[in-house]
């Protein structure tokens, strides 16, 4: 899957975040500057600007001032414990005991800490990194891969879709059925302010064809196929028939000769990169 994307520098301007949380930019400088809510950092020269992480992060925050809580106890209620970058014991052992509930609280909390990216590349994938070794060694633990699965899943698909009209579209190719790969390669480009048209798993050639032409002007696709059988060229050949720009991702393509139409993206970094 795509893996170690760094969020560009794209996102919310403070004037953007007030007017669609309905408070003062002086409010948001100064909990950003008191409490470390907002921007982790300023950038010589340029505006600080919010990812989507960031305004979920007020929003809760919000949420407990109208209920009684003062704007520090707010803060840190809506923060909640940092966790250690990249430490998945905790969410290994809640995994494996198939708490749902824990899990995702683990994954929700290291993306607030620490973005999309970083926890996809330093928590997600060593973690089923271990369950695959754990597998290989005799444990049947399928059961806890699908769970991890599903728990990432659902915390990514509730990073707001960023407002943007960029002409992006992702899709698994037809018969693929893998789309976790799509779905945090969708929540990192939300979090870097890029929007992202997702028509997930298992898409018919055709329907891709139909998603293309529907906007006018040149568009980018990324085709996922995690197993060679459905590395689908022909899938590529009629996206790239529409004028789109194609590109690929996923173990599937690798043992795949690919139409000149096809660029091959390697990890979450770079799809990030290419199409903010």
């Amino acid at each position: 899957m795509p893996a170690g994307f760094a969020p560009t520098p794209a996102g919310y301007t403070v004037r953007a975040v007030a007017d669609r949380l309905g408070i003062p930019t002086a409010t948001l400088r100064s909990w950003n500057r008191r409490y470390g809510i907002g921007p982790a950092q300023a950038r010589p020269g340029r505006h600080r600007l919010y990812t989507e992480t960031d305004i979920a992060l007020l929003a809760h925050m919000l949420e407990l001032i109208r209920g009684g809580a003062s704007p520090a106890g707010a803060a840190a209620a809506a923060r909640g414990p940092v966790p250690v970058q990249g430490d998945r014991t905790g969410l290994l052992d809640a995994a494996f005991d198939l708490d749902t509930a824990a899990v995702c609280a683990s994954i929700e909390a290291h993306v607030r800490a620490y973005g999309v990216v970083q926890t996809w590349e330093l928590l997600c994938r060593p973690a089923f990194a271990d369950i695959v070794a754990r597998q290989g060694g005799g444990e049947s633990c399928i059961d806890v891969e699908h769970l991890l699965s599903w728990s990432i899943t659902a915390i990514m698909q509730h990073v707001r879709p960023a407002p943007s009209s960029a002409p992006v579209l992702l899709a698994c190719t037809s018969g693929e059925t893998h789309a976790l790969p799509l779905d945090v390669l969708r929540a990192a480009l939300a979090e870097a302010g890029v929007g992202a048209r997702m028509l997930g798993a298992d898409v018919p050639t055709a329907a891709l064809s139909d998603a293309l032409a529907r906007h006018a002007g040149p568009s980018s696709v990324l085709l996922w196929s995690q197993r060679e059988s459905t590395a689908l060229t022909s899938a590529v050949l009629a996206c790239a028939h529409t004028g789109a720009r194609v590109f690929v991702g996923g173990p599937g393509w690798d043992a795949v000769l690919l139409p000149d139409a096809a660029e091959r993206v390697t990890d979450l970094s770079a799809a990030v990169a290419i199409f903010s």
